[in-house]
């Protein structure tokens, strides 16, 4: 380059830095990341603008542009017929906030750990005899991600319509070959990608759902995902500890449109969609999802009107603690309010920058009077939300800005006595095998180790 050209480089940087600064001043979600961006975009842009380009936005374009509402299918006569828990109006503004209601009439089944979960869905799925829809984040090819495969093969040779969806980005590391030999096996499979224009360069945006719908009458949701560690054979995270739910009834209807909102986006064409039968089961049940397309930041205000709902219990499991205002405040008032508020989180991190910043924030809420319990046997992935006696949550969100307001996300809020009696029984377990989090964690930490703390506690709305 000639010294000509580098002061007209470098104009042109301050340029292009000034007109990002003005967009991230209109469309950063906080006044904080307003200020952030814009002082960085003017004043080190040779610095800011490639991050800015991969990370300022934070929201997804055009994803309901062009399908309006083609999967609204009409449930059953019966499923509409059904009377839900009366309990369930206490949730009215999730119900509000997804637009559709509680269904009842579920059988659900709780599927604690790898082992059990994968043996549950895989055998699911080997009895599809229509269609099989499976989404996941991550796909990998290793043992699980085969065994994967060879379900999927064979319901394909045997005529059943399989539709895969895996993250782009969570499962980077997945080969050609893997997902080739699908499609050559008659599996349509698709990577989920940001691929209109205005997303184009967006790492923020990811699909963090894992969906498994069977014949549109069986349906799971959680945390898993389809790779050896989550059965607990990658150490040093051993052993995993994770949920997923099994959901019989008129709802899994309602998990079919989500896969099929995704796939139409991915493909332009609809997946399968099949009746789901009224079961015979008596638990009432909402499918909860959330994304970056959503008109409100759905995440938040699920977590946030979740627990103002409680009145005596809330008890939540997460592995990435990095509350927002909103939800930071809800556990505080229902801590007011007498409440017994505990959140379990890992003793071991997976992403040192999001642990450091969840144990700044679990020196905050002990603070605040709220129980936070570390669990020690292995890494904690589970997400799971126990509200008083009867009802709780089993899905995909996790307690961070990604699940809030960055990822495609989806779970299921339960109301039903005998059902959230099981995830009480389930985290009683785990809260057993937990250790107190105390305000000395925090004050006897190396001053360099909390100062990292503070650090990574700027970049919570990208954790």
């Amino acid at each position: 380059m000639t010294a000509s050209a580098l002061p007209a480089s470098i104009v042109a940087l301050h340029l292009l830095g000034a007109l990002s600064a003005l967009h991230a001043i209109r469309h950063a979600r906080t006044p904080q990341g307003a200020i952030g961006w814009m002082l960085g975009l003017l004043l080190l842009p040779y610095v800011t603008l490639l991050p800015y380009l991969y990370l300022g936005s934070s929201r997804f374009f055009g994803y309901h542009a062009g399908h309006g509402t083609p999967t609204s299918q009409a449930l059953p006569a019966s499923a509409e017929a059904s009377v839900v828990d009366p309990a369930c109006a206490r949730f009215a503004a999730i119900s509000a906030l997804q637009r559709r209601p509680f269904r009842s009439g579920h059988r659900l089944r709780l599927l604690i750990d790898g082992e059990s979960t994968f043996a549950a869905m895989l055998a699911a799925m080997a009895s599809a005899e229509h269609c099989l829809l499976v989404q996941f984040f991550v796909i990998h090819d290793d043992a699980l991600g085969r065994r994967l495969q060879q379900v999927l093969l064979e319901r394909a040779a045997a005529g059943v319509q399989v539709c895969v969806l895996f993250d782009g980005v969570g499962s980077h590391a997945l080969p050609r070959r893997y997902v080739q030999a699908l499609r050559e096996g008659g599996v349509a499979i698709h990577r989920f990608a940001t691929h209109r224009l205005r997303n184009r360069f967006q790492l923020n945006f990811r699909n963090h759902r894992k969906i498994v719908v069977v014949d549109g009458a069986r349906g799971f949701v959680g945390g898993l995902n389809a790779g050896d560690e989550y059965l607990g054979r990658k150490p040093p995270l051993s052993p995993w500890r994770d949920t997923m739910l099994e959901l019989r009834g008129p709802a899994v209807a309602d998990l079919q449109r989500v896969f099929a909102d995704d796939w139409q986006w991915i493909t332009g064409q609809l997946p399968p969609l099949l009746d789901a039968p009224q079961d015979e089961g008596h638990a009432s049940a909402l499918v909860v999802a959330a994304g970056p397309a959503d008109p409100l930041e759905t995440g938040s205000l699920f977590f946030t009107a979740a627990i103002h709902a409680a009145r005596r219990r809330l008890w939540l499991s997460t592995p990435y603690f990095v509350p927002d205002t909103a939800v930071r405040s809800a556990l505080q008032l229902a801590v007011l309010r007498g409440v017994d508020v505990r959140v379990l989180i890992p003793s071991r991190p997976d992403h040192h920058t999001v642990f450091l910043a969840s144990t700044l924030h679990a020196y905050h809420a002990v603070r605040a009077g709220i129980g936070m319990f570390r669990y020690q046997p292995g890494f904690l992935h589970q997400k799971a939300l126990l509200i008083d006696d009867d009802a709780a949550a089993i899905g995909s969100l996790n307690l961070d800005s990604r699940s809030f307001r960055l990822n495609f996300e989806v779970g299921a809020l339960v109301v039903d006595r005998a059902f959230a009696g099981e995830v009480e029984a389930m985290l009683s377990r785990d809260f057993a095998r937990a250790l107190a989090i105390g305000e000395e964690e925090y004050l006897r930490a190396p001053f360099l180790r909390r100062v990292a703390m503070h650090v990574a506690r700027l970049f919570d709305p990208l954790l």
